[in-house]
């Protein structure tokens, strides 16, 4: 039977059981400013494909992550002046941004870039960094469905196949994350609003500034 803990009093000893469960190889839902996310210690690559097989998603789809600092960024992915340029410009926030990964990062997660932000909701954060390290971003459904906005929706369409959910009542429905995948050339630019968060003349005028 998959545990259910509210938001409320206790918020470290919440993170604390979070971190330790994705420490074991263990699967969380969890609140982020879009909608609630499905997490696993990106280094575990037995996690990582308990994702994909909950999510029933294709493994071809890489994963997207969170991570708590610039400096754990660098830990796994090579980031350059364009990078810092939208992380500064909109991180933390819904901006996925894509760089080549350093080899310490998985192939099941993604075999060629590690795609990334900062999140702007605090329990997110606050998990990877008690972790000590990224946790994946992707949401807590099933592979082409609906985004998860409240914990029905979630029970409703992966039910207890994790470890913890972290339940923040339902909460406000916005887009997900625009993702900027700075690997081509030009940029792939995905998921701009009204579809994804931010739109692209957002994204291009960062990128032009000097």
């Amino acid at each position: 039977m998959v545990r259910i803990v509210r938001v409320g009093k206790g918020l470290e000893r919440i993170v604390e059981e979070a971190a330790a469960i994705l420490e074991q190889g263990g699967l969380i839902v969890y609140p982020t400013e879009t909608c609630y996310g499905l997490a696993a210690d990106v280094t575990n690559e037995e996690a990582i494909a308990r994702i994909y097989m909950v999510k029933r998603r294709p493994l071809d789809r890489s994963l997207t992550a969170i991570v708590s600092s610039i400096d754990m960024w660098i830990e796994y992915a090579y980031l350059d002046e364009r990078a810092f340029k939208l992380i500064d410009r909109f991180n933390p926030g819904p901006l996925t941004i894509a760089t080549w990964k350093k080899p310490r990062l998985p192939d099941i997660v993604n075999p060629r870039a590690f795609a990334a932000r900062i999140s702007s909701h605090r329990i997110a954060t606050m998990i990877a960094e008690k972790l000590g390290k990224p946790i994946t971003a992707t949401s807590a459904n099933i592979h082409g469905e609906a985004n998860p906005y409240s914990i029905e929706d979630v029970l409703r369409q992966i039910g207890s196949s994790v470890d913890l959910i972290i339940d923040q009542g339902s909460l406000p429905i916005r887009p997900v994350s625009t993702i900027v995948d700075l690997t081509y050339d030009p940029p792939k630019i995905e998921r701009v609003y009204p579809y994804g968060a931010y739109r692209l003349e957002e994204i291009l005028e960062a990128l032009r500034d000097p």
